[in-house]
């Protein structure tokens, strides 16, 4: 977190992502507070070099890049899957094990491959969680972090259409459908509809906490 005082954000807002499923996930999770959000894809901004060594690094090097390019305040996630199993890969290299081609079934094949490899066919050996970090920059500098993770174990062969990514793989803790089987509003909506079940809801309500009013 920001050792300042927290900042109330309003008006527009650049999310740094170049990522479909996510920039609709996030224009849901901000659509109550009154945000006009605008992706870094949508304005053609490039994608900066991720060379942080932690999740809440990468988000800041994006978020800060779409503020100095455009003068506005940004908004961005990194986020992946950490398999306990596997030391923790993918992490911070979650989108890149997908390739140039955002491959995901590859992917996730690829990540049980390595499981099986390693003897890791139970459930309690396939332990992981999803992490997400958001952060918040303005122009000026001014910056905010937050962190928040779910936790739950890997099935094969993957499960539902929904969502994006892993997450036809991810079977959170005290469910019975993964995240790929889960619509958005029960895997991301926020109380009363939803349950902020996600790592990137779960991100979000510190977030909307502390930087928005609802309308």
């Amino acid at each position: 977190m920001s050792e300042t005082a927290h900042r109330v954000l309003t008006g527009r807002l650049v999310v740094a992502t170049h990522n479909a499923g996510k920039l609709r996930e996030m224009r849901e999770l901000l659509a109550p507070y009154g945000i006009e959000a605008v992706s870094a894809g949508e304005l053609g901004l490039p994608e900066p070099d991720e060379t942080g060594t932690t999740f809440v690094e990468n988000a800041h090097i994006k978020a800060a890049a779409a503020a100095a390019a455009t003068g506005l305040p940004a908004f961005s996630d990194d986020s992946g899957l950490v398999v306990d199993a596997l030391d923790g890969a993918p992490g911070i290299h979650s989108a890149r094990w997908a390739g140039p081609d955002k491959d995901f079934l590859r992917a996730m094949a690829d990540i049980h491959a390595k499981l099986v490899a390693r003897g890791a066919t139970a459930p309690e050996q396939r332990r992981a969680h999803f992490v997400s970090a958001l952060c918040l920059a303005w122009p000026d500098g001014h910056r905010e972090d937050f962190l928040a993770r779910v936790d739950g174990v890997l099935v094969w062969p993957p499960r539902g259409n929904l969502g994006f990514g892993y997450d036809p793989m991810f079977l959170p803790d005290g469910h019975d459908r993964t995240f790929g089987e889960m619509p958005a509003e029960e895997k991301h909506g926020l109380p009363p509809i939803g349950k902020g079940l996600s790592h990137r809801a779960r991100a979000f309500v510190m977030l909307a906490e502390a930087c928005l009013e609802r309308r």
